[in-house]
């Protein structure tokens, strides 16, 4: 079903080296890989979907802010900064568009430090533990969400 909707995947700190970064955790698939197996996800759903990765706080408001006016929804993986980052945070609430996070890990498995979250209190839902099929999820939510209103 072909709605017509732009979705900008976001990526936080050391998503870039998934593959190397603890495998045990992360998996062995590359960032590349991942977003090509949501590039495919997001066409099988009509979806267009910008995919990006940064490790600067900064530039992740940055892209956030210009959503706003490009796209329809933001699926995020803040990484770190998900623990941290009340500028995200802000910058998701001014974005005004729906927010799906997502995590490969089950941060409520992991570290203390790991099990708050500054995004799921303006997120639609969290996706988290089931590794990059997370993503796919994240990407089907999206477009039921997009598809309702």
């Amino acid at each position: 079903m072909a709605i017509d909707a732009s979705v900008l995947v976001l990526n936080g700190p050391n998503l870039n080296m998934l593959g190397v970064r603890e495998p045990h955790i992360y998996g062995s698939l590359t960032l590349d890989d991942l977003e090509a197996a949501c590039q495919e996800r997001a066409e099988q759903l009509g979806l267009a979907m910008d995919f990006r990765q940064s490790n600067h706080e900064g530039e992740l408001v940055t892209w956030i802010q210009q959503a706003r006016t490009e796209h329809d929804g933001i699926v995020i993986n803040a990484g770190a900064y998900t623990h941290t980052s009340v500028a995200i945070m802000d910058a998701l609430i001014l974005a005004e568009l729906p927010v799906v996070e997502v995590h490969l890990s089950n941060i409520f498995k992991r570290e203390p430090v790991r099990h708050h979250s500054y995004i799921t209190g303006v997120a639609k839902g969290m996706i988290c533990g089931f590794g990059p099929h997370g993503y796919l999820l994240a990407l089907d939510a999206m477009q039921r969400i997009l598809g309702r209103d």
